[in-house]
C-alpha cells in the first residue's frame, strides 16, 4: 500500500494555482491494475451525462414531485453552475458542501463537481444540528455550501446561513427555499459566453469527487474520499449484475445524503436511467407513487420494504406496477419480507457495503431465496473480501470461520480526507481494508455478517454476535425494532441485554420473545437474560439503528432491563 500526495486531477499535475493537492491511496500500481482488467476507465460522472444528453436530450434525468429535468437540461444546469462556481474564485479541489433534503440539486451539484474538478461534499444529513454542519464545514474547509433555508434539526431555532458567513474559507453560500415547479438548478442559466470561458477542466476519473463523512456513532465522523472511478466501478458491476439500463427507473427511498442513496444515482447517472426523488408528501401512497413514475428498481431499508408490502396488503394488489426489484441495506431483510416480496413480483437484493467500499457484496436475481434470507451474497466484479483474524488482522481465516472483514478493489475509498493515521491504522500490513465488521464466508463466497468488532458481548470469554440474535429476534411479529446491548456483570464481565421496541397496537413480553428466539435457533449460551421494552429506538439519517443511544441510557440509569432468565446459566 502507498500514501501518495497528489494533487487532484492525478496523474497529471497541474500549476499549485489552478488546484488543491489532497493526500490520497491513488498510486500508480492501482491505476494500471484496474485499468488493465476494466474495471477503471476514462469516465467521469460529467462525461457521461454530456454523452447521454447528445445521444438522448430528451430522456429523463430526475424526476421529483414537482416535475423533471431531461439530461439535456442537467447538463445545462451544471455547466452554469460549474460556470458560477469558478467566476466566485473556486479552484479544482476546493470542496462544495450541500446541505438538502433529496432534491434534484444534489445531482447538479455532483454533476457540476465533476466538470471541473470540484469536490462534492454531500453527505451533511437531516438530523445534522446548524453547529453540526458548520463543525463539518469547517473541518473540509469548504468552499462553497448549497442549503436548504429551514432544513436541519435545529432549523426552526438557527439559521445556518448568518453562521456560514463567518467561516473564512467559505466563497460563497448559495440559499435556496423549498423546491417547486419552476426548481431546475442551482443557479440561473448562465450565457454560453460565460460557460464558454469556464471550459471543463480536464477529465480526469481518478481526482477525488466525493467526499461522505460517516455515520459517526462511534465517534467523530471520518470524511471518506472517492473518485469518479471508484464510485463508477461499483455501479459497472451493480448495472450489469442486476440489468439496470438506460430504461431504468431507480427510486431511492434512502436520501442522496446518504450512501445508499448517492449509490442508487450514481447507478442511473452511469446507464442513463431516470433516477426519482423520494420527495413524497406524508400521507400519500408509495404504492401509487412507484407506479406512476414506472419504477423498475427501487433501493432502501428493511423499514421501507415493510412499509410497502403492508400498503400492498392492505389494498389487496398482485404487484407493485413494473417494479421488479429491490435492494434492501443497512440491515438484513426479515424471513417474511424476503418471502412476501418474492410472491409479489419483487425480486429482493441483499447486500453489505459502506461508505468506504460502495455496495459491493451483493445477491443476484436468481439466487435461491434462503441466500438472500440468511447471506450478504457474494462481492461484486472487481472487488473482493477476506476473513482474518479478529486479533491478528494480517492472519487469514478459512471459510466459515468468523473473523473480521477484510476488503480490496477498484471500488475502495482513495482514504480519509485530511486523516493520515485513521488511513494507515484502517489497512492491514497487506493493504486489505478492515471493515470492523465481524463475518464469515462459505465455500462458494457468499459472505454472512454477524456483527460489529467494537459489538461483540464478551459473556465469560464467550464472545456473543449481537447481529445473530437481532435478525432472528426481528422476525417476531410484533418488533419494530431492535438491538442486542451489552450490560456489565462484575463476575461475567459482559451479559446480554434486548432492547424491544414494538409495533404500535401489538403486544409481546420477554418470555414471549426468548420462547420466539429459542424455537428460532438461538444457542441457549447467547440468549439475553435482560430484558428491556422502550418506546423508541432511534435510527441514523441513513436508517440504521443507533445502538450507542440504547448502551446509554442504561449507562446513565435513564432506563432499567430487567433480569429475565435468573441468571443461572454457568460458564
Amino acid at each position: 500500500m502507498h500514501f501518495v500526495s497528489k494533487v487532484v486531477n492525478g496523474t497529471d499535475p497541474v500549476a499549485p494555482w489552478m488546484a488543491r493537492m489532497l493526500l490520497t491511496l491513488f498510486n500508480l500500481e492501482r491505476y494500471a491494475e484496474h485499468y488493465r482488467s476494466g474495471f477503471w476507465r476514462d469516465d467521469t460522472v460529467y462525461s457521461l451525462v454530456k454523452g447521454h444528453a447528445t445521444r438522448a436530450p430528451n430522456s429523463i434525468a430526475v424526476r421529483s414531485a414537482h416535475g423533471h429535468i431531461t439530461y439535456q437540461e442537467l447538463l445545462d444546469a451544471a455547466d452554469s453552475f460549474a460556470a458560477d462556481l469558478t467566476a466566485r474564485g473556486l479552484m479544482a479541489g476546493q470542496r462544495v458542501a450541500v446541505w438538502l433534503p433529496s432534491r434534484l440539486e444534489t445531482v447538479v451539484a455532483l454533476v457540476a463537481c465533476s466538470r471541473n474538478g470540484f469536490v462534492c461534499c454531500p453527505s451533511l444529513h437531516r438530523a445534522h444540528t446548524v453547529a453540526e454542519v458548520v463543525a463539518l464545514l469547517e473541518r473540509m474547509r469548504a468552499a462553497a455550501v448549497v442549503a436548504e433555508a429551514g432544513y436541519g434539526a435545529d432549523a426552526e431555532n438557527r439559521d445556518v446561513f448568518s453562521l456560514v458567513s463567518a467561516l473564512d474559507t467559505i466563497k460563497y453560500a448559495y440559499r435556496l427555499e423549498r423546491p417547486g415547479p419552476n426548481s431546475k438548478g442551482i443557479v440561473g442559466a448562465s450565457s454560453s459566453e460565460q460557460i464558454r470561458r469556464c471550459e471543463p477542466a480536464p477529465q480526469n476519473p481518478n481526482r477525488v469527487l466525493y467526499l461522505a463523512f460517516t455515520s459517526g456513532t462511534t465517534g467523530l465522523p471520518k470524511g471518506v474520499m472517492h473518485s469518479d472511478n471508484t464510485l463508477l466501478a461499483n455501479a459497472r458491476a451493480l448495472s450489469s449484475d442486476w440489468s439496470i439500463s438506460d430504461r431504468s427507473v431507480v427510486y431511492s427511498m434512502s436520501p442522496f445524503s446518504h450512501n445508499l442513496g448517492f449509490g442508487a444515482m450514481i447507478m442511473a447517472l452511469l446507464v442513463g436511467g431516470e433516477i426519482v426523488v423520494h420527495d413524497l408528501p406524508r400521507g400519500r401512497s408509495l404504492v401509487d407513487r412507484l407506479v406512476e413514475t414506472g419504477t423498475t428498481f427501487l433501493v432502501g431499508v428493511p423499514t421501507h420494504a415493510i412499509d410497502l408490502l403492508a400498503e400492498v396488503k392492505a389494498r389487496n394488489l398482485s404487484g407493485v406496477g413494473k417494479l421488479k426489484g429491490f435492494r434492501i441495506s443497512g440491515a438484513s431483510a426479515p424471513r417474511d419480507v424476503v418471502r412476501d416480496l418474492l410472491m409479489f413480483g419483487i425480486v429482493p437484493q441483499s447486500g453489505y457495503g459502506m461508505t468506504e467500499t460502495c455496495s459491493h457484496q451483493y445477491t443476484l436475481p436468481d439466487d435461491d431465496p434462503k441466500l438472500i434470507i440468511d447471506s450478504s451474497g457474494k462481492s461484486c466484479p472487481g472487488y473482493e473480501i477476506r476473513i482474518f483474524d479478529r486479533d491478528n488482522p494480517d492472519r487469514e481465516l478459512p471459510a466459515s470461520e468468523i473473523g473480521q472483514i477484510g476488503g480490496r478493489g477498484a471500488s475502495l475509498m482513495l482514504g480519509y480526507f485530511n486523516d493520515q493515521a485513521a488511513t494507515e491504522d484502517a489497512f492491514n500490513r497487506n493493504g486489505w481494508f478492515m471493515t470492523g465488521d465481524l463475518g464469515w464466508v462459505d465455500e462458494n463466497g457468499y459472505l454472512r455478517v454477524t456483527g460489529r468488532k467494537k459489538d461483540v458481548i464478551i459473556r465469560g470469554g464467550h464472545n456473543i454476535y449481537p447481529a445473530n440474535i437481532e435478525a432472528l429476534a426481528a422476525r417476531h411479529d410484533a418488533i419494530k425494532r431492535v438491538v442486542a446491548v451489552p450490560v456489565p456483570d462484575a463476575r461475567l464481565g459482559e451479559r446480554v441485554c434486548l432492547a424491544v421496541m414494538l409495533h404500535p397496537g401489538k403486544a409481546a413480553t420477554a418470555d414471549d420473545i426468548l420462547h420466539h428466539l429459542d424455537a428460532s435457533g438461538l444457542s441457549k449460551y447467547d440468549m439475553p437474560e435482560y430484558f428491556l421494552l422502550v418506546d423508541e429506538i432511534p435510527l441514523t439519517a441513513s436508517g440504521k439503528v443507533r445502538k450507542r443511544d440504547v448502551v446509554n441510557w442504561i449507562a446513565e440509569g435513564r432506563v432499567h432491563p430487567a433480569a429475565v432468565r435468573g441468571q443461572t446459566k454457568t460458564v
